[in-house]
């Protein structure tokens, strides 16, 4: 199936399942429980001639036009793949910065997260490589729960948390938590793009806005994402990020808002020459963060 997925602030009722040629994807958005407002998450799932793309955006929430910045950001991604190119890294990150400049151009101080994982066959078999601006995540876990890659947020937490200086279940429960530093719509906004990863048969990728990665711990994300049909994963998954954000008095993390997220995993036939290849995270240092300003 070559069909294009763009979710534009949607609000499904239930995942979507996509076969490739590269592997099966299972995508969701919708919009806070309870919520009457538009769903500030947009959402992309694009073959190309040269594997799959999928994107995340999140409107920031603090800012006007939320909506409207993430929907112009997948927009405008969705549009450079149009365009076929020997090296689909240049129509991304071309995408991202025409999207900054749509996004700039409102005047209205909106801003948005974008995060992208493009899917290719490499030298050894399947290869992920991940660009992102701002706190939607990218994970990658083994068939037995390795952490294979984990995207840093661009946030004052994500940084606490990459230097050793905030434990990770810990800053799901910090005051500072909504901030972020770094995002579509800024006229600093820097894109960070990752190395590319060797992906194995039983891999998973899952790619995501905050409203899932701030209301379930990551080792719980590995724990349901890796296991079974991907559709199974999707739904165990929304299932509980639903539940933690309708318990704000609990002791586990509990954000309301937007979910939205997208799981792969590779055609078995196309992995078997797929290399190991030990943990990622994006090249950023503290010394990096830039004053919070914007929350997602």
């Amino acid at each position: 199936m070559n069909d294009r997925i763009l979710l534009l602030n949607d609000n499904l009722d239930s995942p979507r399942t996509v076969e490739t040629e590269h592997g099966t994807v299972v995508v969701f958005s919708q919009r806070a429980p309870g919520s009457t407002d538009l769903n500030e998450d947009s959402a992309l799932v694009v073959p190309t001639d040269h594997g799959v793309v999928l994107a995340v955006a999140d409107g920031a929430g603090g800012c006007a036009e939320g909506e409207v910045a993430s929907r112009l950001a997948i927009e405008t991604l969705g549009g450079q793949l149009e365009h076929p190119s020997d090296d689909v890294r240049f129509g991304v990150l071309d995408a991202f910065d025409e999207a900054n400049k749509r996004v700039l151009s409102l005047g209205s101080g909106a801003a948005t997260t974008l995060s992208v994982v493009h899917l290719a066959h490499g030298v050894h078999g399947p290869q992920l490589r991940s660009f992102h601006a701002g706190d939607s995540s990218v994970l990658v876990t083994g068939g037995r729960g390795r952490v294979k890659l984990n995207t840093i947020p661009h946030s004052p937490v994500g940084y606490a948390v990459e230097a050793g200086l905030l434990d990770p279940e810990e800053a799901l429960h910090h005051r500072d938590l909504n901030l972020v530093s770094n995002m579509v719509g800024q006229a600093d906004m820097r894109i960070e793009m990752g190395s590319a990863l060797a992906l194995a048969t039983r891999d998973t990728v899952v790619i995501g806005t905050d409203g899932l990665f701030d209301n379930v711990h990551l080792w719980e994300i590995i724990q349901l994402a890796r296991r079974g049909p991907l559709p199974d994963a999707a739904a165990r998954l929304i299932e509980l990020a639903h539940a933690r954000m309708n318990s704000p008095d609990g002791p586990m993390p509990s954000k309301p808002d937007d979910l939205t997220f997208a799981l792969f995993r590779p055609r078995k036939a196309l992995t078997k020459a797929a290399g190991r290849s030990g943990v990622r995270r994006a090249h950023a240092r503290v010394s990096e963060v830039l004053p919070a300003r914007l929350s997602a």
